[in-house]
C-alpha cells in the first residue's frame, strides 16, 4: 500500500460496509488509489465486529442491508464510537432513510449511483471537519484551563467562593448529556451559566438555541418549539423546523420554564424521555439529539404542589439543579463585574470612563441589588453617561444606589472639599441627609421615620421645618 497523500494524512483508515460485493470492490480500488487503507464488511454485524477489533477513521456504509442494516450501524457508532465519521450511501428510493441516518449521527450521505470524484470529495470534506473538530477540542481544553486559572466561566467573571462552587459544578456536568435546571432570581446570570455548560461540553461545535418560554404567546409556543407541517393551521404555508430541530446535536436553553403551559409540559416531557418530537399537524415522530438546559426564577416545588407544574416533568428537569446565588450574597464579584461593564459600555457607547472611584465603589458594595447582575450592568451604563470626568463618582450613580447604608457618609465626603471641614456645617448636612433617607425608606411616614432616626415625633417635625423639608 502506498503512503496516504497529505489530503488524508492521519485520516486514512476506511471501513466500507455494503452487502453487494461489486460495490465494495469498486470502492476499495478507488480509495486505495487515493492512498487510503481500506477494509470491508458485508453487514452491520460484521462491521461492528471489525470496529471492536481495529481502529477506523471513517465508516462508509450502505443504508439498506440484510440484518440490522446501516441505520442500526450508525446508531451503534453514535453510542459506542463517538467522534467516528460515518458516511451513508443510499439508493434513490431510500433518501428518507438516509436523512434519518443523518439525524441518528451520520456525517453525510451519497446517493447511488455516485461518481468516483464524489466519494473522494466527500471524504476530504469529512477529513477537514475532523481536523477542525480536533483543533476546536484542543482550543476548548486550553480555554477551560484558562477559565480555571483566571476565574472565568465563559463570559461570566467569578471571584466569590459561592460562584467558584457553581463553576466547578458546571464544568463537571458539561461533559454529560444530563438535563440541567438552573435556578435563581431574575438577573443573576442564568443564561450565562447555561452558555457555560454548552461551551464546556462536547456539543460546543453545534448550536446553542435560547428561548424564553414566557415571551412567546401560548398559541405560537408549540410551533416555535416543535415546528409544524404545511397546512397545520391557517398561516402554516410551509413546513417549519422547531427550535428542538434547530438545536440538533447542540443545546436548547429553555428560560423561564415555569411559564410553560400545561399542554406543552406533556410534549416537553415526552421529548426529554424519548428524544422524539412531533411537529404540529404531523403524523410521525422525529428523532432529535438535543441537550436541554432549563432555567427559572419561580419556585417549581410550590408550583408542583398547587398543580400548575407537572411533577413528572419537574423530576425529569431537576436531574442536576444548579442554584445561582443572588449578587447581594456574592459581593466579591462586584468589583470585577464593574470593571467589565465599564469596558463594555465604553465600547458600546463610545464613552471614555477609566474606572470607579472608591466612594462610588463603596456605595455599589453597600447596595442590595434586587435586580442582580443585570441591574448592576444598567447602573454602570447610567453612571458612565452621567459621569463628569473619566472616573465614576457617587454623584453619577442612580439615587437608589448612592443613598444606601454606609455609603451615605462616603457620599458626603464627595460633597465637602478639604477646604471646608466645619464640623458644625458637616453635622447639619449629615443630619439632613439622614432625615431624607428615613423619609424615603418609610415613604413619607413621619411616625415611622422618627422611630428609624431614634427621635421623638415632635423633634422630627421641628427638624423637618428647620431644614426646609416640609
Amino acid at each position: 500500500m502506498t503512503d496516504a497523500p497529505a489530503d488524508f494524512d492521519a485520516f486514512s483508515r476506511v471501513l466500507v460496509v455494503d452487502d453487494e460485493e461489486p460495490v465494495r470492490h469498486m470502492l476499495t480500488l478507488l480509495l486505495r488509489r487515493e492512498g487510503l487503507e481500506v477494509s470491508e464488511a458485508d453487514s452491520a454485524e460484521s462491521a461492528i465486529e471489525h470496529l471492536d477489533a481495529q481502529p477506523v477513521d471513517v465508516v462508509l456504509t450502505d443504508v439498506r442491508m440484510p440484518g440490522q442494516g446501516g441505520l442500526a450501524l450508525v446508531k451503534w457508532c453514535a453510542e459506542h464510537r463517538q467522534g467516528l465519521t460515518v458516511v451513508v450511501m443510499s439508493a434513490f428510493g431510500s433518501i428518507d432513510l438516509a436523512v434519518e441516518a443523518m439525524h441518528a449521527g451520520a456525517y453525510d450521505y451519497m446517493s447511488k449511483p455516485f461518481k468516483q470524484d464524489e466519494v473522494v470529495l466527500t471524504l476530504r470534506k469529512a477529513q477537514e471537519r475532523e481536523r477542525l473538530r480536533r483543533e476546536n477540542a484542543a482550543l476548548r481544553a486550553r480555554l477551560a484551563a484558562h477559565d480555571e486559572a483566571t476565574d472565568h466561566l465563559g463570559e461570566m467573571l467569578i471571584a466569590s467562593a459561592s460562584m467558584r462552587t457553581v463553576a466547578k459544578t458546571v464544568r463537571k456536568v458539561a461533559a454529560f448529556k444530563t438535563t440541567v435546571l438552573v435556578l435563581g432570581e431574575s438577573g443573576v446570570g442564568k443564561e450565562l451559566i447555561s452558555r457555560g455548560i454548552h461551551e464546556h461540553s462536547p456539543r460546543v461545535e453545534k448550536a446553542f438555541v435560547a428561548v424564553n418560554c414566557g415571551a412567546i404567546p401560548e398559541p405560537l409556543l408549540e410551533s416555535e418549539l416543535f415546528g409544524h407541517v404545511k397546512g397545520a393551521f391557517t398561516d402554516a404555508g410551509s413546513d417549519k423546523r422547531g427550535l428542538f430541530e434547530e438545536a440538533e446535536g447542540g443545546t436548547l436553553f429553555l428560560d423561564e420554564i415555569g411559564e410553560l403551559p400545561p399542554p406543552l409540559q406533556v410534549k416537553l416531557l415526552r421529548a426529554l424521555q424519548e428524544d422524539e418530537i412531533r411537529r404540529v399537524g404531523d403524523t410521525r415522530n422525529r428523532t432529535v439529539d438535543v441537550r436541554v438546559v432549563a432555567a427559572t426564577s419561580r419556585d417549581l416545588h410550590a408550583m408542583v404542589e398547587d398543580g400548575s407544574f407537572r411533577q413528572d416533568l419537574f423530576y425529569r428537569l431537576n436531574v442536576m439543579p444548579i442554584e445561582v446565588p443572588p449578587l447581594r450574597e456574592r459581593k466579591d464579584d462586584i468589583r470585577p463585574l464593574v470593571t467589565r461593564f465599564v469596558a463594555s459600555t465604553n465600547r458600546r457607547l463610545g464613552t471614555t470612563i477609566e474606572g470607579v472611584d472608591e466612594d462610588a465603589m463603596a456605595a455599589l458594595l453597600a447596595y442590595d441589588w434586587p435586580g442582580n447582575v443585570r441591574e448592576l450592568e444598567n447602573t454602570i451604563e447610567h453612571a458612565s453617561v452621567m459621569a463628569e470626568g473619566v472616573r465614576i463618582s457617587v454623584l453619577a450613580l442612580p439615587e437608589r444606589t448612592r443613598s444606601r447604608g454606609e455609603a451615605v457618609g462616603q457620599t458626603f465626603a464627595m460633597k465637602f472639599p478639604v477646604a471646608d471641614l466645619s464640623v458644625k456645617r458637616g453635622g447639619r448636612a449629615l443630619e439632613r441627609e439622614f432625615i431624607l433617607r428615613a423619609l424615603e425608606e418609610t415613604q413619607g411616614n413621619r411616625t415611622h421615620a422618627a422611630k428609624l432616626l431614634d427621635l421623638s415625633h415632635r423633634a422630627l417635625l421641628y427638624k423637618i421645618k428647620d431644614f426646609g423639608l416640609a
